[in-house]
């Protein structure tokens, strides 16, 4: 198997548990250290999983993004959108913020993405 198949099978699997996750309305209670929200706070009603749904859709469809980029947690309670992850580049970052506010709209993006050369999370 050559490295492009790998890499288009684990972000094909990686989209396919996510939409997994959002699609059977699993919802998780958690916080981290620090009282942020954290993906497993992903609210259970529909307009929120489709506000994320849509987002990691237009995220991982851009296949000029790195894998790290691909899987960013997107967060969506109340219609707000959190946007949490390492990312390759500035050029990264901006890309998935702008999708997120395109989708969500003005001002109910909050990015907490963070550059990595290496995109290590």
């Amino acid at each position: 198997m050559t490295m492009g198949m790998k890499r288009k099978l684990f972000s094909n699997l990686a989209l396919a548990c996510q939409l997994l996750a959002i699609t059977g309305g699993f919802t998780l209670v958690a916080q981290d250290r620090d009282g942020q929200v954290t993906a497993d706070q992903q609210k259970g009603n529909k307009a929120d999983r489709e506000l994320t749904q849509k987002i990691r859709k237009s995220v991982v469809s851009d296949k000029s993004l790195s894998m790290s980029a691909h899987n960013v947690k997107i967060i969506s309670r109340d219609g707000m959108v959190t946007l949490r992850g390492a990312v390759k580049s500035d050029d990264e970052k901006k890309a998935i913020e702008d999708k997120a506010t395109e989708i969500a709209g003005q001002g109910k993006v909050t990015s907490e993405l963070t550059v990595t050369p290496s995109g290590s999370n």
